[in-house]
């Protein structure tokens, strides 16, 4: 069921000493869906990204998974950071398949299964590469496909496009976009981008500045595949406009 919701975050809240990061925040995600977080930098977004995947622990509020609670528990969804965090040391195969690895699956069989992503992922032919051999780009290639092997029905991308030039950004997006058409994956994506958050998203909740909580929700209404095009269009603009005004 497309309009199954796999992913719920209830009521969170979140505070360190001295510091109140993330308030009252609810959202949902549902199969298949593409749902972005946007807000201002340091509102807490990432704070909540290691709520969700049970790096921390909320001070109230629940994680739901397939109606499972998953306050504190790891391994459930996978997480990808603004940094690619590649092993030097390692060939890029090896670091795709770390996850494959870490849940005891032998290296053959390993990299027989990473393989099969390598052509989807526009990373043919580079598997026994290095990371420094790999543009910027094709490290997030890399790191996204080792994402994607540790958790295929749930991914958190925290900011992946952050750290690149414009114009690889701009066509990391589009690369990003043809993927998910192709992949059975629910994203939750993080950025402080407008323009990135409405190119790639079903839906957007927009955060306050910190302590967080969920401004507005606007649902993106512009179909599917989306094209070079609709950075321009009138409906483009129009819902930009609407969450400008909200910042």
């Amino acid at each position: 069921m497309a309009d199954k919701t796999i992913l719920e975050v209830i009521n969170v809240r979140k505070s360190y000493p001295g510091l109140h990061t993330v308030e009252n925040i609810s959202l949902e995600l549902k199969k298949n869906q593409f749902v972005s977080v946007l807000g201002p930098s340091g509102c807490g977004k990432s704070t909540l990204f290691n709520i969700i995947s049970g790096l921390e622990m909320p001070d109230r509020g629940n994680i739901v998974i397939d109606g499972k609670y998953y306050n504190g528990k790891t391994g459930r969804v996978s997480y990808m950071h603004q940094k690619d965090l590649l092993l030097p040391w390692n060939n890029i195969i090896d670091n795709v398949c770390l996850p494959l690895f870490i849940k005891g699956v032998n290296r053959k069989e390993s990299h027989e299964k990473a393989l099969k992503y390598f052509p989807e992922f526009g990373l043919e032919g580079f598997d026994r590469k290095y990371p420094f051999q790999l543009s910027g780009g094709m490290r997030q290639r890399a790191a996204l496909l080792r994402t994607y092997l540790f958790a295929d029905d749930i991914m958190l991308l925290d900011e992946p496009f952050g750290n690149l030039d414009a114009i690889t950004r701009r066509k990391m997006q589009y690369w990003l976009l043809e993927l998910f058409e192709k992949l059975d994956a629910s994203i939750l994506f993080i950025t402080h981008d407008i323009d990135e958050a409405i190119f790639l998203s079903d839906r957007i909740y927009l955060l306050s500045k910190r302590p967080a909580v969920v401004s507005k929700i606007f649902d993106v209404g512009i179909k599917r595949p989306r094209k070079t095009g609709i950075i321009t269009s009138p409906e483009f603009n129009s819902l930009k406009r609407k969450i400008l005004e909200m910042l």
